[in-house]
């Protein structure tokens, strides 16, 4: 299978996970010139920028070389986008996750809350 349809399997599966955990989807696959944003999500008043990793193979320290700080700036930079372009949630707590699916050793989807922040 190659990486693109395993990471729309992966998407997908993230984005149900969040629906069952009460969460909307507001979008998906958001992108600009500077990066991309897998899936947005909301739930009350928090707006959650999801960094979906399918890692069938991966590890730990696959993960942390995957989730690298130029990665993790650029999806910051595109949330703010996100936020300029969408106002009506700038009262929301912003969070930052990331989705792990299929890693071994780890459950189908490993859900890591506030991950990171923009203060990189």
């Amino acid at each position: 299978m190659n990486t693109k349809i395993t990471g729309n399997a992966g998407e997908s599966k993230a984005a149900d996970y969040l629906i069952a955990q009460g969460f909307s989807i507001i979008e998906r696959n958001f992108r600009t010139n500077g990066g991309e944003i897998d899936i947005i999500a909301g739930k009350d008043n928090v707006l959650v920028f999801v960094e979906v990793k399918s890692l069938p193979n991966g590890s730990p320290e696959l993960l942390q070389t995957e989730l690298n700080r130029r990665k993790l700036q650029r999806i910051v930079k595109s949330s703010k986008c996100f936020l300029l372009k969408h106002r009506q949630y700038s009262n929301s707590y912003v969070r930052y996750d990331v989705i792990v699916i299929d890693m071994p050793g780890y459950p189908d989807v490993y859900h890591i809350e506030n991950a990171f922040t923009e203060l990189l």
